[in-house]
C-alpha cells in the first residue's frame, strides 16, 4: 500500500490543497526543528492509516516563507487541517499519534 505525503511549497501550495477532494493535513516544518522530527514518523503512520481518507503535505518554512506568513506560522511543528482548500483545524506543536488522532478525528468527521 502506497502512502501519500506530498512535497508543498511557495509554487504547489495553492494548486495542491484547493485541486485535493480528500482533507490535507499540512505539517509546517524546518530541518533544524527536534519536535518536528519527532513527529515526522508519527505523520507517516496517519499517513498509512488514514489512506484515502486523508493526505499529508509537508511544507518546510524556510523555504516557503510566503505561505507560512499568509498562515501566520509562529511555531513550528504546526499541523494545519485544509478541507475543500480551506484551513478547518490547526494544532500547534508535536504530541503522540494518539492526542494528534484525537486531534484530528472529529475535524475528519465533519
Amino acid at each position: 500500500m502506497s502512502i501519500e505525503i506530498i512535497e508543498l511549497n511557495d509554487q504547489n501550495f495553492d494548486e495542491r490543497i484547493k485541486a485535493s477532494q480528500t482533507p490535507v493535513l499540512v505539517d509546517f516544518w524546518a530541518e533544524w526543528c527536534g519536535p518536528c522530527k519527532m513527529i515526522a514518523p508519527i505523520l507517516e503512520e496517519i499517513a498509512q492509516d488514514k489512506n484515502g481518507q486523508l493526505v499529508i503535505g509537508k511544507l518546510n518554512v524556510d523555504n516557503a516563507l510566503q505561505v507560512a506568513r499568509r498562515f501566520e506560522i509562529m511555531s513550528i511543528p504546526t499541523l494545519m487541517l485544509f478541507r475543500d482548500g480551506e484551513p478547518v483545524k490547526r494544532i500547534v506543536g508535536a504530541m503522540s499519534k494518539k492526542a494528534l488522532l484525537k486531534e484530528l478525528d472529529p475535524a475528519l468527521a465533519g
